[in-house]
């Protein structure tokens, strides 16, 4: 019997990548998009190719009633759900100078109160019907290292990085683990050459000297909802290339973000 995962924020870049790879591992796949239904539709095609189910859904998980909704419609359609994957986010960049409500409101909106509400009805979904569930938050190494005019997105970043921690203990006696998984710079095409991401001068900064692609973090993805990560939880991993392991002084020629 295929088991079944929701991703916020699937249609395309690293959400694209874990509802591939997790179709391959024999998930039915239910995802959102933002706007671009074309792109949602492909990744249907090809996971319907693949062999599983799949349903999308326009979403603007920015909207308070929206992330319950979606995620109840989710589980409806697929008739259950093992796994969730909260990926949905956009990235902003905002001087504390210049800073507004509305962008406040908004990269809260999507990129944290949109995974604690998703969270909150997947886990009573497998609480009340004793799955033992996979909660995966995707999170991002700024919400580890500090960059300058990035207070409100790396700060969020950093909360759900510790959201992930009481989660974990608080679901842990239902057997479901929580965990968070941290990309550094990311390719959000699927079909980059090495050569292309090996260009720029990011990819310089990067120990192993490429930008990450999105199956980097699918494949870590699909390893902590298996079986055999079964006793890992509260954990925040990183996917970066070791970007934010240099120092100030240690970066090849000074080089600086």
């Amino acid at each position: 019997m295929s088991k079944k995962a929701f991703i916020t924020g699937g249609s395309r870049g690293i959400g694209r990548g874990i509802a591939l790879r997790l179709a391959k591992a024999g998930y039915d796949i239910a995802f959102t998009y933002h706007s671009e239904q074309d792109e949602a539709e492909s990744l249907k095609n090809e996971i319907t190719k693949i062999g599983q189910k799949c349903f999308y859904y326009q979403a603007t998980l920015q909207d308070a009633d929206v992330p319950e909704l979606i995620t109840k419609q989710a589980i409806e359609d697929l008739g259950g759900l093992n796994v969730l994957v909260c990926n949905a986010g956009k990235t902003k960049f905002t001087s504390i100078r210049t800073l507004d409500l509305e962008t406040i409101d908004f990269v809260y909106g999507l990129n944290y109160r949109s995974y604690i509400l998703c969270t909150k009805i997947a886990a009573n979904h497998m609480i009340e019907n004793q799955i033992p569930g996979r909660i995966i938050h995707i999170s991002s190494t700024r919400g580890i290292r500090a960059y300058r005019d990035d207070a409100i997105y790396g700060s969020l970043k950093a909360a759900l990085n510790r959201l992930v921690q009481s989660l974990a203990i608080e679901l842990a006696e239902f057997n479901i683990t929580v965990n968070s998984v941290a990309p550094g710079a990311t390719a959000t095409r699927d079909n980059y050459s090495l050569e292309e991401l090996q260009s720029g001068h990011i990819s310089s900064l990067i120990p192993l000297k490429r930008k990450g692609k999105p199956d980097d973090v699918a494949g870590l993805v699909e390893y902590l909802v298996s079986d055999d990560a079964s006793y890992i939880t509260g954990e925040t991993i990183k996917v970066d290339g070791g970007l934010i392991l240099y120092g100030p002084n240690e970066r090849p020629n000074g080089g600086q973000f």
